[in-house]
């Protein structure tokens, strides 16, 4: 690789966990609950935006009130118990560490609350490897989208943008590294977004291996 990496900022869902279970579970819960048909499949498709947006799009319903009221009872469900039901990628653990011992210094950047990410770091025992972890709430008020979250943490961590990169499973992800001049790592070895696949612009690792022989090129 022809520039000298120092600071890796990993998306969390999608890109190191498998958090689709869990959080289809509890939205099943919410629709049960509220008596209400989902609009669209449950699927790993939803896993990603932000919480309130994914209410709509499954619901229908764009009333804020209403949909604040579903991300509170989701939130309910997923803080107490329904977060221990995530699944790290295979190999992501191993990772991280290698990552570590390399002395490159680790963030989180995600659209998940700050709460549950933290809850879910500790729960998995990764906390010890991150620097800094970065939600769409980490700030009051909260940040408007990922690419805003982003420069943020690279202006208070006082990362040089040409040496960090984003690696994350989403289009979104890589626009919002973009923005921001960072270099853009897919990670399509889990939900494999076919927006990233098709795009020749974007550097895809099909498995968590073949990201770690980019780091070491």
């Amino acid at each position: 690789m022809s520039i000298k990496i120092t600071d890796i900022i990993f998306d969390l869902d999608g890109t190191l966990i498998d958090s689709a279970p869990s959080i289809l579970e509890c939205f099943k819960r919410v629709l049960k609950s509220n008596n209400i048909e989902p609009l669209c499949a449950l699927n790993s498709e939803l896993i990603g935006p932000p919480l309130a947006q994914t209410l709509s799009r499954i619901t229908g319903i764009h009333d804020s009130e209403y949909v604040i009221k579903l991300a509170e009872d989701f939130k309910k469900h997923y803080d107490f118990d329904g977060y221990k039901s995530t699944v790290p990628f295979d190999g992501v653990g191993e990772l991280l560490q290698a990552c570590g011992l390399l002395g490159f210094n680790l963030h989180i950047a995600t659209n998940k609350r700050l709460l549950p990410t933290t809850l879910i770091l500790d729960h998995l025992g990764w906390t010890k490897h991150f620097k800094s972890i970065y939600a769409l709430d980490s700030s009051s008020p909260s940040y408007a989208n990922k690419a805003m979250m982003l420069a943020a943490l690279l202006d208070s961590e006082k990362i040089d943008r040409s040496s960090g990169i984003y690696v994350g499973d989403r289009s979104e992800d890589n626009e919002s590294a973009l923005k921001n001049g960072l270099k853009f790592f897919g990670a399509t070895w889990g939900y494999q977004d076919n927006n990233l696949l098709s795009n020749e612009d974007v550097i895809c690792c099909n498995s968590i291996k073949q990201f770690e022989q980019h780091l070491n090129s």
